[in-house]
């Protein structure tokens, strides 16, 4: 189970730290889990990069065909299925509801969370969740 944080290490290389570029080969190796939320936010991440002159088109739509080569499940549970427990997680926590969205879907499948946000390591220490890589 990985975050947006660290898929966009991968594709802004100078924001790369080993552990997020020895998780890349996890993820070639084993796949990852991700909520729905994931897809906007690499994306978005990556338009960012581009309107701010930090990569090319190119480099745009090779990051863009890199993930979406890997082998990364979207969770199938409905967004209104988890409605509920994503406000109840984000309300606890502290955490902005699409960061919430990565600790449920943690929780709920007891899968160990790769983050590089620091309130979500926070938070997924308070739950029991474990992580695959420690906020920077």
């Amino acid at each position: 189970m990985l975050d947006a944080s660290v898929s966009l290490a991968w594709c802004f290389v100078y924001e790369s730290v080993d552990s997020t570029r020895a998780l890349v080969d996890t993820v070639i190796r084993d796949g990852a889990v991700v909520p729905p939320i994931w897809a906007f936010e690499v994306r978005n991440g990556v338009l960012a990069g581009c309107r701010r002159g930090r990569l090319s088109q190119d480099q745009a739509s090779q990051f863009i065909d890199f993930v979406s080569d890997l082998q990364i499940e979207l969770d199938d549970i409905s967004i209104v299925q988890t409605f509920v427990d994503v406000i109840a997680t984000a309300a606890n926590h502290g955490l902005a509801t699409y960061d919430a969205s990565y600790l449920e879907l943690a929780m709920r499948r007891q899968l160990p969370l790769a983050t590089l946000d620091k309130r979500l390591v926070q938070a997924a220490r308070q739950t029991g969740i474990e992580l695959a890589l420690e906020a920077i």
